[in-house]
């Protein structure tokens, strides 16, 4: 083959330069420690890196545990149980729970953006299970707990913190969802020495039957739709029922007679967390609820009704002993952890449906 002068230079050239690589390639011959330092180094640093935040994400990736309601409310008022008024330990537990969103281990997590916060799923939704029953108790603070009737006035610190508590569940900055939740904690804070205090005769807290039914109507519809979702994870065939009982019901478009509803796999865990945060406040709330609604609940011969749902909830925050959500078909080899907790739920709202029809008898 005949290459001309200008080809042959430009061999060389590339020859040449194929020379000096490996001559600079061959000047790094690391024998030592101190000579692969850069290269170990970096990769020590990364793998550190990785437990850390691997360990970090573990120890944060626990539930809160129970804590005793009226001992809460009693560390309020430094010991001083005549200042346990009526309302005073359910007022007291909602704080706490919300104190408990934000200071428990780890932190609130459900708005990080950074790990290993961002990349857990689990305690985002408990806190999310849990935040919603923290609604909804707040939104009746402020519209049946706290008023005589439905023309009076409410109460100023509780009308602000509903509000706060409704901010948007996962907004990391301007504002922050610690802050917003922080202010609300602050006026229900405000309410409770306002509560206590002779000074304030407009502050009050009314432990009432019609009271207590309202907030466990809506009670009733949160654990009737957990219960649902959590049955859905084995997946179902469901006959529409949606307008049984009235001949006259209509609805805005047509349905299908029956449903066929099953839970994506990768949602089955979340819903889970979600209903132990929703049973862990619950839990919770109703052991306030038996203090201050105690002669209420006495009278109506429902205490022990009460007692009931408690002790179904309690069942609920059983320890997990798998390292995964288990879903188990039916009589399956393996359990089918979403169909147990769904079991304490159902059980627990079909005691709160008795225990407000014992309210509404006279």
């Amino acid at each position: 083959m005949f290459v001309d002068g200008a080809g042959q230079q430009g061999i060389a050239f590339h020859r040449r330069a194929a020379r000096s690589l490996k001559r600079l390639i061959g000047l790094y011959r690391p024998s030592t420690f101190k000579a692969r330092g850069l290269f170990w180094s970096t990769g020590v640093v990364a793998m550190t890196i990785v437990l850390a935040l691997s360990a970090l994400g573990f120890y944060w990736d626990s539930e809160p545990p129970t804590f005793d309601v009226r001992e809460a409310a009693l560390e309020r008022v430094n010991g001083d149980a005549s200042k346990l008024v009526v309302g005073y330990v359910t007022a007291s537990t909602l704080a706490r729970i919300a104190e408990t969103l934000l200071y428990k281990r780890g932190g609130y997590l459900s708005n990080d953006v950074a790990p290993p916060g961002v990349l857990m799923d689990n305690i985002p939704n408990w806190e999310f299970g849990a935040l919603v029953v923290l609604r909804d108790m707040a939104g009746s603070f402020r519209n049946h707990f706290s008023r005589s009737q439905s023309q009076s006035v409410e109460d100023r610190d509780l009308a602000r913190a509903e509000p706060q508590f409704n901010f948007q569940n996962d907004s990391w900055l301007f504002p922050a969802t610690e802050s917003e939740y922080e202010k609300g904690i602050a006026h229900l804070q405000s309410y409770l020495q306002r509560l206590t205090n002779t000074d304030h005769p407009d502050t009050q807290f009314y432990a009432r039957a019609d009271n207590l039914r309202d907030w466990l109507m809506i009670v009733e519809k949160r654990l009737g739709s957990l219960s649902q979702r959590l049955s859905a994870s084995a997946g179902q065939v469901r006959l529409n029922t949606d307008l049984a009982g009235d001949r006259t019901a209509r609805q805005s478009t047509e349905a299908p007679e029956t449903i066929v509803v099953r839970t994506p796999w990768l949602e089955i865990d979340d819903i889970f967390y979600e209903a132990r945060g929703t049973t862990w406040a619950l839990l919770h709330l109703l052991k306030a609820v038996e203090i201050d609604f105690e002669e209420v609940l006495r009278d109506k011969n429902a205490l022990v009704s009460v007692r009931q749902i408690i002790r179904e909830l309690e069942a609920s925050q059983q320890p997990i002993m798998g390292p995964v959500i288990l879903n188990g078909d039916g009589f399956g080899l393996f359990a089918n952890y979403s169909i147990t907790m769904a079991n304490y739920i159902s059980r627990a709202n079909a005691a709160i449906i008795d225990l407000r029809d014992l309210l509404a008898r006279g």
